[in-house]
């Protein structure tokens, strides 16, 4: 099924690709944070309301995902059968994986490569296993509290936003892009249920915007390969669910607004992107990934010279202590590079390009694209003495695998794009 489905994206085009990969990392950003908004507890769990759990998702909030997890594990300790409080601690913990794994920076997810990326993802054996108990272990509490009372809105919520968490880890991490795609669509009717119970339920809204965008943007035969083929979709009901629950929702808000931002992305219009996105930063000025995604958004938009500014002014502030947690400055590094490599800058490029190389933190996975991005810098400053060690860095034995294709490539012939 898998095969089928990169194939029939293949065939319908790049345009499909690009369209194709909004299903599969629809759930990406809906835990990058969540909002400070207090909601009626009439119309969500009353347990999103406790101080410890908002204490947690402070922690959350600035990337601390450490210091969030121990918080919701104490929730969940005296909480064992409310699955919310497993939702919490997947969330953190799936996040906290992706992030380790240089997951959550956008820029990979911006090129048709990320469908077809040979990249192998070691997540370890345990944390694999801890994500499949929270997950499990929510959807069958939500399970039998459905059976028990089938109109538990706080359980179709629950077991809906697990599936979701779900599908973020395994389309990322596993590349299960159909199993994916039929959790979000799972988590979409548990979200239905949800409203049919009680309208007010704003949370609820986003599941459903995001199905109905993300449906909406794929071709018809990429969703027979997926098995919803049935499913409607509307791009604009989509992008309003978002902003309602934004508006209104009290643990999604500022999920719906990360999402928005990034559907805004997908079709290109930047300028509204950038009002929500840099709505965030303000909001949220330590959370490193809320500011790196502005000057993403910035270099997206074609203001080379102000995204240029942006990636500059958040390495700034990375240099100061304790100013971010944990900041991974690779994808800082290596988005200044793509932006001045896009601006003709070819030997600052290549100098940040080998900044972000040689982080301490870098996944292989990002080094070798590093290298292999600053060998193509070096051809094209006429220096293949250089090009060459970083192609053979790229195209080295053991680890990731997926720059060394090209990078044995240009071992035989000097690049010589842009």
């Amino acid at each position: 099924m898998i095969i089928g489905f990169f194939a029939a994206t293949r065939t319908a085009g790049r345009g499909s690709l690009t369209r194709a990969f909004i299903i599969c990392i629809a759930f990406i950003f809906t835990a990058s944070a969540h909002s400070q908004q207090i909601g009626s507890p009439l119309h969500t769990n009353a347990l999103n309301l406790d101080p410890t759990v908002r204490d947690g998702y402070q922690h959350f909030y600035n990337l601390d995902y450490d210091g969030a997890i121990s918080r919701f594990e104490t929730v969940l300790n005296s909480n064992p059968q409310n699955p919310m409080a497993y939702d919490y601690v997947l969330m953190a913990t799936v996040f906290r994986e992706l992030y380790h794994q240089d997951l959550l920076d956008t820029t990979y997810y911006a090129h048709d490569s990320f469908l077809n990326s040979k990249r192998n993802v070691p997540v370890p054996d345990a944390i694999r296993q801890r994500i499949e108990f929270l997950t499990n272990t929510a959807i069958s509490l939500c399970d039998r509290q459905i059976h028990d009372n089938s109109r538990n809105a706080n359980a179709f919520f629950a077991r809906g936003y697990a599936r979701g968490m779900h599908a973020s880890f395994i389309t990322l991490v596993d590349h299960s892009f159909v199993a994916a795609a039929r959790q979000g669509y799972a988590a979409r009717g548990d979200s239905e249920q949800v409203l049919q119970i009680d309208p007010l339920y704003a949370d609820a809204k986003m599941a459903i915007g995001i199905q109905q965008f993300a449906v909406a943007s794929l071709p018809r035969i990429i969703r027979m390969m997926v098995g919803i083929a049935g499913v409607s979709g509307n791009r604009e009901r989509g992008l309003q669910l978002l902003r309602e629950s934004a508006a209104h929702g009290t643990v999604t808000a500022v999920e719906s607004r990360t999402v928005l931002s990034l559907f805004l992305r997908h079709d290109a219009r930047y300028q509204e992107a950038l009002v929500v996105q840099r709505g965030l930063a303000q909001e949220f000025p330590h959370d490193y990934l809320f500011r790196l995604e502005e000057a993403n958004l910035t270099k997206d938009a074609g203001n080379g010279p102000a995204a240029i500014a942006t990636y500059k002014a958040v390495l700034a502030d990375a240099a100061k202590p304790g100013y971010f947690i944990d900041p991974r400055l690779q994808m800082a590094w290596f988005g200044l590079a793509d932006t001045e490599r896009g601006q003709n800058d070819i030997e600052n490029a290549a100098k940040h390009y080998l900044q972000a190389a040689e982080q301490p933190n870098c996944s292989d996975w990002l080094r070798r694209r590093a290298q292999l991005n600053a060998g193509e810098m070096f051809d094209l400053l006429h220096n293949r003495s250089e090009a060459i060690r970083l192609y053979q860095l790229a195209a080295a034995g053991g680890g990731d695998q997926s720059q060394a294709d090209a990078a044995r490539r240009y071992l035989k012939t000097p690049y010589a794009g842009k």
